[in-house]
Parts: C-alpha cells; structure tokens; sequence
C-alpha cells in the first residue's frame, strides 16, 4: 500500500471565497493563477472567478500548487465546533490542492491532501503540541488508523446492509446515530463531527511532524482489519462499547475498558444497572482521567477546549422553563411542560443509550448517545452519563433539574485525558494504545 491522498471537505456555502498563495494551475494546466477567488452557482452551473478572469467549469475545478511545500490557500469563516459549545469560525490555511465542487444548490472547498501531511495538523489541532511524545504518537496511529478504516468502509460501502443506516422511529420511540458516513462528496469532514482538521493554522512546532514521522504507515489492526479507532476527550473512567453508540455491530478492540491499571475496590461496575450508574457518577475514581493537573490540560487541550473545566464529573441545571424549551426547540416536540428524563438503557460506561423523556402532553423514548445530548442542550451536554435530580415538584412538576454527569464525548475508544496521564507517568505509545483497544496489534501498512 503507497501513502494515499485523501479529500477532506472545509467549507460548504452559496458562494465560496479563498486566496492562492503561490502559483496553482488548474487540472495540470500551463496557466499560472494566484490571489482572490471566488466560486458560486449560477442557474446551476458553477463559476470561478480569478483575480477578475472568469474560469470556464462544469462541476468542479482542482487548484493544484507548483510548489506542495511552500504554496497553500486560505479560506475564511471555517467553521469548527459547529453546533459544540465552543463553536466559533476562523481563517484557516491548507497545504494541497482545493477541489472546487458543485452538488445540489452548494459550493465545496475540499482539501485534496497527502495523508501524512494531514495527520500532522489533525494532531496540532486536536490537541497542543507540548504534550509527551508518547501520546503525540499514540494519537497519530489512532487518527492514521481511523482515516484508512473509513477510506476501506466507503469502498465496500455498496454493499453495506440496510441496519447500517442512522436510526428508526415510530410513535414511542426516535432511535439515531451520527456517524461519518454521511459524507458522499468528500472522505471526512475537517470539524469534531470526524476529525478536528484546522490545515496549517494550528501547526505550532517541529514535535508534531517528528511524532508523526516516527509512526509513519503505522496503523492499529485487529485481525487483518485496519481499526476503526474511535477517541473522546474523557471517558469518565470507564470506556463505552462501539454498538452502544453507532450501529449495532460490536468491534471487540472498541469494548468497555477500565481506565486505570486494575478495577476500584468495591465498586459494582456494572454500569448499565442504574443503581450502579448512579453511584458510579457520584464517586470520583482514582482512574486516569480523572485529573486536574494543570500541566496535563494545557498540554494536551487547544486554548477552546480548556474553556470546559469540568470535563470528569459535572452538574447542568434547567429550570423547567428552560428543559421544557430546549426540548421542544431540538427534537421539534411539543412534550408540555417536563415531568421526568427517565433512564431506559445504559451502555456499559454509564452513558444513557436510550432515555424516555416524559411531558405532560405525551412521552417519547430518544437514543443513541448523541441524539439524547442534542436535545437536552442548546450545544450538547458533556456526555450521555447523567442521573436527574428534580426539585420544588408541584403536582408532579418539577421546578428545577439538575443533571449530574460523568465524562466528555462519547467514551469510545482512546480516552484523550487519560491517554495524556499515562504519558505523562512513562507509558509508552504502545502501551497506551493496547490498553483503550484490546487485542488489537501494530502494524506497518506502507
């Protein structure tokens, strides 16, 4: 296998504007273009213009540098986080070329990238690049190792089964997940909702291409298969199984993990038993995630992301007014006012896997994991492991909620938080690794 080049979609809008820093021609072409363009649809067809040349196209233009090492283009208003709490849109610049795409009545700008070249800024922008070495390579494998899974997914994706769809409904219940396969234009997305990929801009120091470098080809199989490496910010302690939050196909290297050397003393972990659950919220357990090392966080959190301090254990409170507006606001439900957020099932983390929602107009179970955190938040909530509390109830109402909860993302896979603590206490990349994905192994694949 030869290192691939792989398509990431930045920007998708009516009308699109980026700049050519350097000198690009256009699907091998002699002529040279540089500076301002702007791309748009016109009565369905797409124009470019160039520095005030219009640029004849049918669907799609490829703007490819002379020079790959020293030639870039920029895009403004990417946005990242979109629809997270630390939502926000900034410049950003790419190496590669820019594909130019018409689809439906919207523009793309995607990012034809070599895969290497695009780990380095996944790992620049997923975290800072002062953490340990170790985790530096450890999360370079997981990202190599997602991308290359999902690439081989699309592949065969003809002949996916029907439950490989994004959820079921009827009058009781609303059951969907989120996952990359919505994607048809490009390979992944350059937001959280894949892999958070900020091109350039976030590219801070030589530490990050060296990890990447030293890792090169390296990729997580399980069995002959490349893993599909799935990672969070902080599991709460204890990793959730891949099926309790996508489809229902389990993988065995994405199944629950204690995030720590051995089990917590008499503690029952079985956590998909609420009585469980809930005392399990209530704790704070010597794993390694659970940490408020300073050091640790700015080394491993971009500046946005250190903006949420409570990431291990953390408490939301609604008043009804405001749960009963959320609610109806985000799953388009008139519930009446809330009554209860009543647990159904819980995956083996803890998190909520389906949740019945009860109002006084009429109830509803919702699931998966995200799905429950979209419409229990403007943004999202931390994480699907949570028990309520209600208070000031009047005839049954409750005046007030609060949700107290465990944990940030989904919980599948490598724990970033506690990823970066076993980095930091000596562990090697390998045996990070080895302990969020079992009986998975390391291979060089090109």
């Amino acid at each position: 296998m030869q290192e691939p080049v792989i398509s990431v979609g930045i920007i998708s809008a009516k009308t699109i504007t980026f700049v050519l820093f350097g000198d690009f021609r256009i699907n091998d072409q002699p002529q040279i273009l540089n500076g301002i363009c702007t791309a748009e649809l016109r009565q369905g067809k797409l124009y470019c213009v160039v520095n005030g040349k219009l640029i004849p196209a049918e669907r799609e233009l490829i703007f490819s540098p002379s020079n790959p090492e020293a030639e870039y283009f920029s895009l403004k208003d990417v946005t990242i986080g979109s629809h997270f709490h630390w939502e926000r849109r900034e410049k950003e610049s790419f190496r590669g070329s820019i594909k130019i795409l018409a689809s439906g009545d919207l523009v793309h700008a995607i990012n034809l990238i070599n895969l290497e070249e695009y780990l380095i800024s996944v790992i620049s922008s997923e975290m800072s690049p002062k953490c340990k070495n170790n985790l530096l390579k450890a999360h370079a494998v997981i990202s190599r190792s997602w991308i290359l899974s999902q690439i081989e997914r699309s592949a065969r994706k003809g002949s996916l089964a029907p439950q490989h769809g994004h959820g079921t409904s009827s009058e009781t219940e609303i059951i969907k997940w989120y996952d990359r396969e919505d994607h048809e234009l490009f390979d992944v997305c350059a937001d959280d909702h894949c892999q958070r990929y900020q091109g350039i801009t976030k590219i801070h120091s030589d530490r990050v291409e060296l990890a990447v470098t030293q890792t090169k080809g390296l990729a997580l199989l399980y069995h002959d298969t490349i893993c599909d490496a799935r990672f969070s910010k902080s599991c709460g302690g204890i990793s959730e199984s891949f099926e309790n939050v996508w489809e229902d196909t389990p993988h065995e290297y994405l199944s629950p993990v204690v995030d720590y050397k051995f089990e917590p003393d008499e503690m029952d972990l079985d956590l998909r038993i609420e009585h469980n659950a809930q005392e399990w919220i209530k704790t704070s357990p010597a794993v390694f995630c659970n940490t408020a090392d300073k050091k640790i966080i700015e080394q491993i959190l971009p500046d946005f992301d250190q903006e949420t301090k409570d990431f291990f254990r953390w408490t939301v409170r609604y008043s009804q007014e405001q749960l009963s507006g959320i609610i109806n606001r985000k799953t388009g439900i008139d519930f009446g006012l809330i009554k209860d957020l009543i647990p159904v099932e819980r995956g083996h983390s803890g998190r909520i896997i389906k949740l019945k929602i009860v109002g006084t107009k009429r109830e509803m179970i919702i699931g998966k994991e995200l799905e429950i955190r979209k419409s229990l938040s403007l943004t999202h909530l931390y994480s699907s492991a949570f028990y309520v509390e209600k208070a000031e109830l009047k005839n049954g109402v409750p005046a007030l909620f609060r949700l107290r909860g465990a944990g940030w993302g989904h919980g599948v896979g490598l724990c970033q938080i506690g990823a970066a603590v076993m980095a930091e206490r000596g562990y090697n990349f390998d045996e990070i690794l080895l302990h969020y994905y079992k009986n998975a192994r390391l291979a060089k694949i090109y």
